[in-house]
């Protein structure tokens, strides 16, 4: 997998349950690292790293804005998964219409 990839896979991006923590904080509003951090046990520095795996996978945007930076969530990243869950809503679809077709016969 070339690096490029590795930048940009939002799946990888939302393996983690802190990022996807900070995505649902970021949902409510753009908020800066401050507010973002106060939400978590871990350092400042630890959910730094992680907005800037989010900011590679292009699910979240910084924007300096005088000593701090904010960050604001773009969800329509989020459509590339919704599609391939939605691969596994019709397997899942047809799956159950043939047990129920077993249990009519």
């Amino acid at each position: 997998m070339t690096q490029l990839a590795v930048k940009n896979d939002v799946f990888q991006a939302i393996a983690d349950p802190t990022r996807r923590h900070v995505l649902q904080l970021l949902a409510s509003s753009d908020k800066p690292i401050s507010l973002i951090s106060e939400n978590f046990s871990i350092s400042r520095t630890a959910v730094v790293k992680h907005l800037k795996i989010l900011e590679q996978a292009e699910l979240v945007s910084a924007q300096k804005k005088g000593r701090e930076k904010i960050y604001t969530l773009h969800a329509e990243k989020l459509k590339e998964i919704e599609d391939w869950l939605q691969y596994f809503d019709l397997f899942w679809d047809n799956k159950l219409a043939k047990l129920q077709s077993i249990f009519e016969e």
